[in-house]
């Protein structure tokens, strides 16, 4: 495994990381078994969220006794000062530790970090916590490219989480300078929300870049942690074969595919978008027709549903036309479906 600074925090991090996401799908006996395994493959920085429901829980109980082995980094949504102060002291309590090494404003866009900087923001809070020792260092998540552009201006901001993989390179040259500018760069959504089935291929094209400093995969068994680790750790350079790959997939999805990340929801109509979308590309992409009639056909509620509110498109960090794309998976099983 190989490690490196977290820009000039003075930590020292994996550049595999684990994402604590997928834990929430898992028991708690079954994320601390994994948790415990992350010490023999190298990994020694985890990353969680207030967001991610049991997550910061699980993780915590699974943590106890071996906490010092990890670089700790959770993430709220608060952008007030009471809101933040209230999320520091739950994430503190549910991780079982006294200190967190990174704590992130989680997907503020810009016009929301001004809330975050202003009077009676969440940065206060955020400041008088590292102060007290309470946290290590402050960070931001975003996926908008506006508010990765502020983070790098503000001297506050010791790290940067960005939607990155090879079907997401928008944010490539600010990467760089996240590198000149002594920040972190932390890489979310290597997989494009899932949507690249090609996890191997995913983990090696992001550790060949030098400038990100930890790629955060999800990750909820060991089977997938054993495939993540080879792919990160492989130092070979991606082939003639691997690059035709990587430009079919990039063909294939194009620029609007849902990443699910379900800021979009809950949808007014109970229609659990980002699952039509995945069912969809299992049908259209992947050769799965049965499979993803069978989970089509077991859905509460189906994607005609919709009422065209406009509530979810108005949630999507990607601007995604989702009412379109929603007729469009309608549109689509109903010609297999006889």
């Amino acid at each position: 495994m190989e490690y490196t600074n977290l820009g000039n925090t003075g930590l020292k991090v994996s550049r595999l990381g684990f994402g604590g996401i997928p834990i929430q799908r898992i028991t708690q006996e079954e994320a601390t078994a994994l948790i415990r395994k992350l010490p023999e493959y190298g990994i020694n920085y985890i990353d969680t969220a207030r967001g991610y429901t049991v997550s910061e829980e699980y993780l915590g109980i699974a943590m106890e006794g071996i906490r010092d082995k990890f670089v700790l980094a959770t993430k709220s949504m608060a952008r007030t000062r009471e809101a933040m102060e209230k999320d520091i002291e739950t994430s503190l309590k549910n991780l079982r530790t006294d200190h967190i090494d990174l704590y992130q404003v989680h997907n503020a866009p810009p016009a929301q970090m001004k809330i975050v900087t202003g009077e009676g923001g969440a940065l206060e809070a955020l400041l008088e916590a590292k102060a007290a020792g309470k946290i290590g260092h402050i960070g931001i998540t975003a996926h908008e490219i506006g508010t990765f552009e502020m983070g790098l201006e503000m001297d506050w901001v010791e790290t940067i989480m960005f939607p990155y993989n090879f079907v997401e390179l928008q944010a490539a040259d600010l990467i760089r300078k996240c590198a000149e500018k002594g920040k972190g760069f932390i890489c979310m959504k290597p997989l494009a929300g899932g949507a690249i089935e090609n996890a191997p291929l995913a983990m090696r094209f992001i550790a060949s870049n030098k400038d990100i400093t930890v790629n955060i995969p999800g990750m909820a068994n060991e089977d997938e942690l054993k495939q993540n680790v080879a792919a990160a750790c492989d130092p070979a350079p991606l082939s003639e074969d691997d690059l035709k790959e990587v430009q079919n997939i990039r063909d294939t999805l194009g620029n609007q595919f849902c990443r699910r990340c379900n800021y979009c929801q809950p949808c007014t109509m109970g229609i659990n978008i980002s699952f039509c979308f995945t069912i969809n590309g299992y049908l259209t992409r992947y050769g799965l027709k049965d499979w993803a009639i069978g989970r089509y056909k077991g859905m509460a509620v189906e994607p005609n549903a919709c009422i065209e509110c406009g509530m979810c498109e108005s949630r999507c960090p990607y601007h995604l036309p989702i009412i379109e794309m929603l007729k469009d998976v309608y549109s689509n099983f109903q010609k297999e479906i006889k």
